[in-house]
């Protein structure tokens, strides 16, 4: 099954549903042994959150507040029991994660704010969030491939006319291709 959404009825985004899964899966066959297991277990959330934030926002043009509450709370969840089981361990996690929460959810508030509103609030919580998950260095990778492919995509559009100057993107898409390209190659 297709997600496909109009743009102007001209131009169409489409991303199949069993993507997700084929994606986690991929993630797990391919770092497995590489790296730890928390960190495996913090890209693949952040790429299942990620993907349902792309999802719902080609959709509707929203990032719903229950899937960054969700979000958090998974993340709370996570870190928890580690805080107590592997002490050493998580304190440098839960301090990089902080770090990517201010960097990634800073810089698109004071963008939010630069532009006016031309960048959605739910964005703004969504990189927040995955900045929990992708720590200071990933949430900076994102943040500039998200943007640099959105741009590129604008652009190309409004040369092609197919969309307007003051017509709107969907942003969570690019940040979950900037994601995918973060967790798998960085």
């Amino acid at each position: 099954m297709l997600i496909m959404v109009k743009v102007k009825d001209r131009f169409r985004f489409t991303l199949p549903y069993a993507g997700l899964p084929i994606l986690c899966a991929a993630l797990f066959v391919v770092r497995f042994g590489q790296i730890e297991p928390m960190i495996l277990l913090r890209s693949g959330l952040v790429l299942a959150f990620g993907y349902v934030a792309a999802v719902l926002d080609m959709k509707t043009k929203r990032i719903p507040n229950n899937l960054v509450l969700a979000m958090l709370a998974a993340w709370v969840l996570m870190m928890t029991p580690m805080l107590f089981y592997d002490t050493s361990g998580a304190i440098p996690l839960l301090r990089d994660s902080i770090f990517g929460f201010l960097i990634g959810g800073g810089i698109f508030l004071l963008v939010y704010l630069i532009s006016r509103k031309g960048l959605g609030g739910g964005d703004v919580k969504f990189m927040a969030a995955a900045g929990l998950y992708l720590g200071f260095g990933g949430a900076i990778s994102v943040i500039l491939l998200g943007s640099i492919l959105a741009s590129i995509t604008g652009l190309t559009l409004i040369a092609l006319k197919k969309i307007g100057r003051k017509d709107s993107m969907p942003l969570a898409p690019f940040l979950y291709v900037g994601i995918l390209l973060t967790v798998f190659f960085a």
